[in-house]
């Protein structure tokens, strides 16, 4: 028989659970995750069985505790990225033993959820700046370009800081931020001409410094979940990565509009083969690194990720300077980051998102992204259409990648 005292101690339990799991997908881990750690610590507090229903913006849990169920409901509220805060309760779901009260759980949560960022907005902003410039690089621009998208990504993510401090909504946020980032590339690169400084063209360098503006983090998280049977979950984030897109496209539209921007593609700097591949190393670690400050990922983290993406992206790259086409040299470097982060949580406690997304991320072609908006809001629809059903060849065998990866090395 249950009395009144076993059933509010299940109640106390359930709702901790709950709360752990809200914290776990509010600070952006995939909802297949989130499920297996809430059903490994269930047990732990009690629960015979367990389902748990996930979705962007809330979570549902029914437990069972002596025959009889429990349900509970709770609403997750604007959607984040913490890689920290993902390690942090990765390792309290570790951490739980049987018999450990729920107020111990919850008072730990309540230390995680308040803890303060572990990079200041200047560091970060520093962070996006320096990747911007990473990615302009790796898309063939020049040093002008170079320091113009730097200084663009910088520039928007200081408003995007400031901005995202107060609350707003977040795809007003990222459409004022395109707008501050390109706004800045287009009016520092006009200057430089006006000082006679030799400029190849806009539209690769201005991109670049939007390319931070990705939701790079629910995308792979929701590619990652729909392969996993995650499907409201994955849902759910895939239309708040688009809107996300559309909000950073009408920003760009915007500037392209008012400046006269051409979309189309510009050549790449001629450089000795030799010296592009260690500078195209150096680019793909510093654009990882910055990605993975932005996600507020530990150091240990940081260093990982610009490390993997050293590796990957440029084993990427070389692929297709020998003739790979984008799609397929895009998976075996998507495998080799998934198996390579696997490996890194299970030697050094390192969550696997925290690896993955940021050097996953600055392969994804945001160029044929924007380009595709661009021009369909040019009216170039056939353009257009290429540039899309290449991004989504390229995106689909990213998360194919990681899936595989996921399956060869998984216990």
């Amino acid at each position: 028989m249950v009395t009144n005292s076993t059933r509010e101690q299940s109640v106390d339990a359930l709702e901790v659970l709950t709360q752990f799991g809200a914290s776990v997908l509010r600070a952006g881990n995939t909802a297949t995750r989130t499920r297996e750690l809430m059903e490994a610590m269930a047990p732990k507090l009690g629960f015979e069985a367990i389902a748990v229903n996930l979705s962007l913006d809330s979570i549902t849990a029914n437990a069972r505790h002596s025959d009889q169920w429990i349900s509970m409901m709770r609403m997750l509220g604007p959607p984040g990225i913490n890689a920290w805060r993902i390690g942090q309760l990765e390792q309290l779901a570790k951490a739980v033993e049987p018999g450990t009260a729920p107020h111990e759980i919850a008072a730990a949560l309540k230390s995680i959820d308040s803890a303060a960022p572990l990079y200041s907005r200047a560091q970060v902003a520093l962070a996006i700046g320096l990747a911007s410039g990473s990615f302009a690089f790796l898309n063939g621009v020049g040093v002008p370009e170079i320091i113009a998208a730097s200084a663009g990504g910088g520039i928007g993510q200081l408003l995007r800081s400031s901005l995202s401090h107060r609350q707003l909504n977040q795809y007003g946020v990222a459409a004022l931020t395109a707008i501050a980032a390109s706004g800045s590339y287009v009016l520092l690169t006009a200057l430089a001409k006006s000082f006679g400084l030799g400029i190849a063209g806009y539209p690769t360098g201005f991109i670049a410094s939007v390319l931070f503006l990705i939701p790079g983090f629910p995308l792979i998280a929701a590619l990652i979940d729909l392969l996993q049977y995650q499907t409201v979950a994955a849902v759910s984030r895939f239309a708040y990565g688009l809107m996300i897109l559309l909000a950073v496209a009408f920003g760009l539209s915007f500037v392209i509009g008012v400046a006269g921007v051409e979309t189309s593609g510009q050549p790449a700097v001629g450089l000795p083969y030799v010296t592009k591949l260690i500078l195209r190393c150096i680019a793909s670690f510093i654009a990882a690194c910055g990605f993975a400050i932005s996600f507020n990922s530990a150091k240990q983290a940081v260093f990982a990720a610009g490390i993997l993406a050293l590796a990957a992206n440029d084993m990427r790259l070389v692929l297709v300077d020998a003739g790979m086409r984008l799609a397929p040299a895009a998976f075996l470097a998507a495998l080799m980051i998934g198996v390579l982060a696997i490996v890194l949580s299970r030697h050094h406690n390192i969550p696997p998102m925290a690896t993955i997304v940021a050097p996953t991320v600055i392969m994804i072609p945001g160029i044929y992204a924007f380009q595709m908006f661009a021009l369909f809001n040019q009216g170039r629809v056939i353009e257009a259409l290429q540039a899309g059903a290449l991004l989504s060849f390229v995106v689909g065998a990213l998360a194919i990648g990681l899936a595989t990866a996921r399956l060869l090395v998984r216990r």
